[in-house]
């Protein structure tokens, strides 16, 4: 991740969620997971030690996308004995299908979502960025996102997302 999008997201988090505390991007290998977990978005570590799980959401959120995010941050919770919050962006056109409710879990964690007014190219693009950087592999759904993004986004950021597109698909290509 660069100053750049580290800014961003950092902004967000204090902004968004109403998260001041300091923050760093945790170390790989503090944040190994169980297979078969979801690998969580950009993940870091606060200044009291405790983890932050940022991510974009770019489908609608429903009880099987809830549960993942609670499945990771039990896992991540169970290896190190430290508070997860995990903090969902997801754009204005997606469609939220669960409440807000308690969890029972052994786990210390809370899971907030937020709605942002970005451009959904940008998200999608982000999120893939990041994926790719984590070293993450694209699924099926991500390529089709990348495909499509010159025709989603607005003519005047077509050529933008087509090269970004054009190289994402060389890479994985």
């Amino acid at each position: 991740m660069n100053k750049t999008e580290f800014d961003f997201k950092s902004r967000t988090i204090r902004e968004v969620f109403s998260d001041t505390r300091k923050i760093c991007i945790a170390p790989k290998h503090e944040i190994m997971l169980d297979e078969g977990v979801h690998p969580g978005g950009d993940i870091f570590t606060t200044e009291d030690g405790e983890y932050i799980d940022f991510e974009t959401q770019l489908k609608d959120f429903d009880a099987e996308e809830l549960a993942k995010y609670v499945e990771f941050a039990e896992n991540l919770y169970e290896k190190h004995q430290k508070k997860v919050s995990v903090y969902i962006l997801c754009p204005k056109n997606i469609s939220v299908n669960v409440r807000e409710c308690p969890l029972k879990s052994d786990a210390d964690f809370t899971i907030k979502l937020a709605c942002s007014q970005d451009d959904i190219c940008h998200l999608i693009l982000n999120r893939i960025k990041n994926k790719l950087k984590n070293e993450i592999a694209l699924d099926c759904d991500d390529i089709n996102a990348v495909e499509m993004l010159p025709i989603m986004c607005n003519r005047y950021d077509r050529n933008y997302f087509r090269v970004e597109s054009i190289k994402i698909l060389n890479m994985v290509y």
